[in-house]
């Protein structure tokens, strides 16, 4: 795969300034999961909230919202697994995503909350819909960044060519070798501020490449397509959603419907400016609207 399908893919966006310091940003912990490690930075006291990274990214992602939140409530950014500080399983099927919703069902069970408001970006937004599903009873509230619900994703991949040709670097990602591809400093050479990319290099030389690109294989969908069958249990909690329709890899069109989707209330955030990661390229509106839903 070409860089330039990768930077595609990322929707390239617009640089962040003021690096924030990880220290400052809270304190660092590990859960067990089964057996798996999983890395995490907590600060701030109250209900809890957790927030899932998506790729290639890490819990430094959240950098912009956790002071904000941490006023009002105990925020906890984690690492998924094969990403930098937590365990790096070795097999396609460790990332399956019973795996995934279980290391955040993780999360929630160690910090003693009976239930967390879960906040997910890209395919954290994919571990989140699907912990908002199975676990109903543990989730108070849902926040989505850029990933559309899964069943207007696989009707957009069935539908809309668009879409399918915009989803290549993820069939790319599934390839045997596309590990070989990759390195750390191209997958954070779309961060332009120097100090951040070196922050993100860093965490990508821990990280598991093979393991980054198990999440496609062992869960994006494969050609031939198929219509999404009408049987994902529906969402009962509050959902707030965030989309950055600069996205290239995740169209807006999946958005549709997914009204029809949820046994509840649904607010949903589009950001003309922003791209794929709306929580950077648009930090403060992002921060703002989800603090004032969150407390309201």
């Amino acid at each position: 795969m070409h860089l330039r399908s990768v930077a595609i893919a990322f929707s390239l966006a617009l640089f962040l300034p003021n690096l924030v310091p990880a220290e400052e940003l809270g304190k660092e912990g590990y859960v067990d999961s089964q057996g798996v490690k999983i890395h995490y930075v907590t600060k701030g006291e109250g209900p809890l909230v957790v927030l899932i990274h998506g790729f290639p990214d890490y819990w430094y992602s959240w950098r912009k919202q956790i002071p904000e939140l941490a006023r009002h409530f105990q925020v906890v950014a984690i690492d998924q697994r094969g990403y930098n500080k937590s365990d790096q399983p070795s097999q396609v099927e460790d990332y399956a995503m019973n795996n995934l919703v279980g290391d955040v069902l993780a999360v929630v069970d160690h910090f003693s909350q009976k239930q967390a408001v879960i906040v997910g970006h890209d395919w954290g937004g994919m571990v989140a819909w699907s912990f908002a599903m199975h676990h109903p009873d543990r989730i108070r509230r849902l926040v989505i960044l850029n990933l559309p619900h899964p069943r207007g994703l696989m009707r957009e991949l069935v539908n809309n060519p668009q879409q399918r040709d915009n989803s290549q670097y993820a069939r790319d990602f599934q390839k045997p070798d596309a590990a070989e591809k990759l390195t750390p400093e191209r997958l954070a050479r779309w961060i332009r501020d120097a100090d951040v990319r070196q922050k993100y290099v860093q965490a990508f030389r821990r990280s598991s490449l093979e393991g980054m690109l198990n999440y496609y294989k062992a869960n994006y969908p494969r050609p031939p397509y198929k219509q999404p069958k009408d049987d994902f249990p529906r969402i009962k909690c509050p959902v707030l959603m965030f989309h950055g329709l600069k996205d290239r890899a995740l169209l807006p069109g999946a958005l549709s419907g997914t009204w029809d989707w949820i046994d509840n209330t649904l607010t949903l955030v589009t950001v003309p400016t922003a791209g794929h990661f709306v929580q950077r390229d648009a930090s403060e509106l992002v921060t703002r609207h989800m603090l004032k839903w969150l407390v309201d």
